[in-house]
């Protein structure tokens, strides 16, 4: 059966399975924007999404009743599993101690250490998602160098940072499709180069305008693209030679290790994000700094009245619950013993993968890095962030989702993405092999 043909039965299956979601996704409508709570709920694969009802570990179950293997694991926030019981105790114990106060608490002064030790970033200070913690580092980038722009990587993600959603139109830097109302034109902001490339690199930080490099260490919004050897290398020369600041966002690479892509390959960056699971899906980020970065930057900003309104914090940022959440997700969830039963159970889940792919002679691939595992389906691995979009099937991706839900696996509504939890299976990795195999016999 060709894919149209395998979407519409499955298309008829979801929308028979779910009539509780269904009926709850046409209340939605009277009352949310499009049906939904956040725009890109839109994108789930049956045309409607499923509503939970509860979740636990690496599994959730529907207002329909049904059961789930959960792959997606919040695209990252709940890499720990859902409601890992260390967080909860501590959460539940902090909240009847007060929840936001505006004054540090020792547990920030124990975290602070922890990231030090995982990630080596000398100083630190919290906000409440990656994004704001991109925000609030480029603006600090810029103060430090007097330099107007920053430089991303083609099809790059860094949260909603205005700045971040730009891309090439040839030699041209444009709004990336689908921004929604740009303060100014990307090409003022941002300068874009293409993942790997590090001559274009030079050539676009030879400008002497840009404060700052914000890179993950290997994309992983456009599917999984590796660095290739010597790219990290020539990426800190560079930067170090054109005075720029080279500051490296963790937030999905953390699948990498416990001290995520930057301890696993002894990176050196002069500032660091990270956010997403670090509380355990409490809303909690942080950012780090190099000694040198952070010397310059106490030896320069306000600590008079002008501290409050410099365009970076927040009023509930760093808040106490929030760090509770975060000492007891660090020490007792995200551990080096969980990351590296987590990274096996990444093998095993790319080994079912790339099998099956073999077994049916498909033109795809299957990438790695760490305990995040995702598929493409086309037969060449993308060096950079274009030919990784070039190679979308967005029809294909839609197929494989549905037919993944429909039998219980839930992966990510954006891409092909398989995230481990600490609370994974053996188990549950070969549920979805033989579910994929079982698509892939079906295409051919």
């Amino acid at each position: 059966m060709n894919v149209d043909g395998l979407l519409s039965r499955e298309l008829e299956r979801f929308e028979r399975e779910h009539p509780r979601s269904r009926e709850l996704a046409d209340r939605a409508r009277g009352s949310l924007l499009s049906g939904v709570p956040m725009p890109w709920m839109v994108r789930w694969p049956g045309g409607f999404p499923v509503f939970a009802a509860e979740a636990h570990g690496a599994r959730f179950t529907d207002v329909d009743g049904h059961e789930y293997v959960d792959f997606c694991l919040g695209d990252t926030a709940a890499m720990t599993g859902h409601s890992p019981a260390p967080t909860v105790r501590a959460v539940a114990g902090q909240a009847a101690r007060g929840i936001t106060l505006m004054l540090p608490s020792e547990d920030a002064l124990w975290v602070a250490g922890e990231l030090t030790r995982r990630f080596g970033l000398a100083r630190w200070q919290f906000a409440l998602t990656a994004t704001d913690a991109n925000r609030f580092v480029i603006r600090l980038a810029r103060e430090l160098t007097g330099r107007p722009k920053i430089l991303v990587f083609n099809w790059c993600y860094h949260g909603s940072v205005d700045e971040t959603f730009a891309t090439l139109a040839g030699a041209s830097v444009v709004a990336r499709e689908g921004n929604t109302g740009p303060p100014v034109a990307l090409a003022e902001t941002t300068r874009v180069v293409e993942w790997n490339d590090a001559e274009a690199l030079e050539r676009e930080l030879a400008h002497g305008d840009v404060a700052c490099v914000l890179t993950e260490p290997a994309l992983t919004n456009i599917g999984i693209v590796h660095p290739e050897p010597g790219f990290h290398e020539a990426l800190r020369e560079a930067t170090r030679a054109a005075g720029t600041l080279l500051i490296i966002d963790e937030t999905h690479t953390i699948c990498a290790g416990p001290g995520g892509y930057t301890a696993a390959h002894g990176l050196d960056p002069d500032l660091l994000t990270i956010g997403k699971p670090i509380a355990g899906g409490i809303p909690a980020a942080a950012y780090g700094f190099s000694a040198d970065v952070a010397d310059r930057l106490e030896a320069m900003l306000p600590t008079d009245e002008r501290a409050d309104v410099n365009g970076t914090g927040g009023t509930v940022a760093a808040n106490v619950l929030s760090l509770a959440a975060t000492r007891a997700t660090l020490a007792e969830v995200l551990t080096d013993e969980a990351f590296e039963r987590m990274i096996a159970l990444g093998e095993r889940f790319e080994s079912g993968v790339a099998g099956a792919i073999e077994r049916h002679g498909l033109p795809w691939h299957v990438t790695r890095l760490g305990c995040r595992v995702e598929y493409l389906f086309r037969p060449e691995r993308p060096r950079n962030g274009s030919e990784a979009a070039a190679g979308g099937d967005p029809e294909l991706d839609r197929l494989i989702h549905l037919y993944a839900l429909n039998r219980g696996i839930l992966l990510t509504p954006f891409h092909n993405m398989a995230l481990m939890s600490p609370a994974t299976t053996e188990a549950d990795v070969d549920v979805h092999t033989a579910v994929f195999d079982e698509a892939a016999r079906e295409l051919v």
